[in-house]
């Protein structure tokens, strides 16, 4: 005798309905095209939180700041300060939940759906995609190998 319910559906006609609701942003690599804010007060900062701050200021992400972003980033330069001057692990968790909130790792980036876009030219005129061909290729003979279908 056959299950109770309804017959399965066909797997291969399977498909997603609903698109999904954010659409992702291509952050240009050479980050932000228009002035950024210089850090209020930065005569007064750490060598290293000044550095802290470039690194933020010219990123792909910065591209995407508003107001509202700079303010907590400058806000953020604070606890940087305070973290290189006597480091604390609460000081250290703070600095990464904000620096999430911003798109500071690959996986933050990967949540608010950011892609960083391809370099159009390397700094000796190869497309910047070429440097790491040699790596694929490696790749992609070390697979051949453990697949057993090596050329010689």
């Amino acid at each position: 005798m056959a299950g109770v319910g309804p017959v399965p559906k066909d797997p291969s006609q399977r498909r997603r309905r609903n698109a999904d609701p954010a659409a992702g942003a291509v952050l240009p690599t050479t980050g932000p095209e228009g002035p950024t804010p210089a850090l209020p007060g930065g005569h007064d900062y750490d060598s290293r939180t000044l550095a802290w701050y470039e690194t933020w200021r010219s990123s792909p992400q910065a591209a995407m700041f508003l107001a509202t972003d700079w303010q907590r980033l400058h806000m953020l330069a604070q606890l940087v300060e305070q973290y290189w001057a006597e480091p604390k692990k609460e000081l250290l968790s703070e600095i990464r939940l904000n620096e999430a909130a911003i798109g500071g790792t690959a996986a933050d980036r990967a949540r608010l759906r950011w892609t960083v876009a391809e370099p159009d030219e390397g700094p000796r005129g190869r497309r910047a995609s070429s440097l790491s061909k040699g790596a694929a290729n490696r790749r992609d003979r070390v697979l051949r190998v453990v697949d057993g279908q090596a050329e010689g």
